[in-house]
């Protein structure tokens, strides 16, 4: 690609997003009605993205707020990639600060959920660990080994609100419960078999699952747990995690690795519905 080449293309993007060009063919080009339409057509296809990538969100707020406050995000945060399932990535902080929502202080949350959904959609396939790669391991082994999140897991944990029942409610299109019951919850997300599939998860496992993914070990990692939430059932916890295929290796080199290796006891590196 030319350099003026190069240099017209970022100047049409200016243009294109309402601002001042440098570029005199742009200038031009920007002046006649016809792009007036093409920017409008444009502005149209991110709203229809994100209102396909929040769908919760629509069903939340209605139609017609949603489309207000997508216009409005699109014109400060256009798309910077081609794959548009991927817009949005900063919508739900946009819902959270919008003053119009203030009322709805989840709304930051279904959003963030919604956008979890299309991250554990597109993420890379991969391979999960089985409870065969810790059958044979010693305590100490156990407590050095590190894991991270399966590639399609998402996680996250909300204190104070029940986010999780009604972000689920509005994505399936179900009544919400009555009485709705306050309180802090948590959801994982996991894509399996092609779908994305989610299930409850308690403070202590999106801490485990935290851990797990910055690099701690696992004794580091149920410590956490614990410290989170102290009534915790570790072993019915990490089964769970592990029965649902939550868990990957730490690297891919030792997604390979022989199963005489796991079953070795030495220290081995190895985050859910639709």
């Amino acid at each position: 690609m030319t350099t003026t080449l190069s240099r017209f293309q970022d100047e049409f993007v200016v243009a294109l997003e309402g601002g001042e060009t440098q570029d005199p063919c742009v200038t031009a080009l920007a002046a006649q009605p016809g792009f007036a339409v093409y920017r409008n057509t444009v502005l149209k296809g991110c709203v229809d993205a994100l209102a396909a990538n929040f769908p919760a969100v629509v069903r939340l707020v209605g139609e017609a707020w949603f489309y207000a406050a997508a216009m409005d995000y699109a014109r400060r945060a256009p798309p910077g990639d081609a794959r548009l399932v991927l817009y949005g990535a900063t919508f739900p902080a946009y819902l959270a600060r919008r003053e119009a929502a203030s009322e709805l202080t989840y709304l930051g949350g279904v959003a963030r959920l919604d956008r979890l959904w299309c991250e554990s959609h597109t993420a890379a396939d991969e391979r999960a660990l089985d409870a065969s790669a810790f059958a044979h391991l010693t305590p100490e082994a156990f407590e050095r080994m590190t894991v991270r999140a399966h590639a399609s897991a998402r996680w996250a944990w909300f204190a104070a609100e029940p986010v999780c029942t009604i972000w689920n409610a509005n994505r399936m299109g179900a009544a919400m419960p009555d009485p709705l019951e306050w309180h802090g919850e948590g959801v994982l997300m996991l894509r399996r078999a092609g779908s994305v599939t989610w299930q409850p998860l308690g403070r202590g496992g999106c801490a485990l699952l935290d851990a797990c993914s910055a690099g701690a070990t696992l004794g580091e990692a149920t410590q956490r747990a614990l410290e989170a939430e102290p009534g915790a059932d570790l072993g019915v916890l990490f089964a769970d995690l592990i029965s649902r295929g939550a868990l990957a290796p730490s690297s891919p080199h030792e997604e390979n690795t022989s199963q005489s290796e796991w079953n070795g006891g030495s220290p081995c590196s190895a985050s859910f519905s639709r």
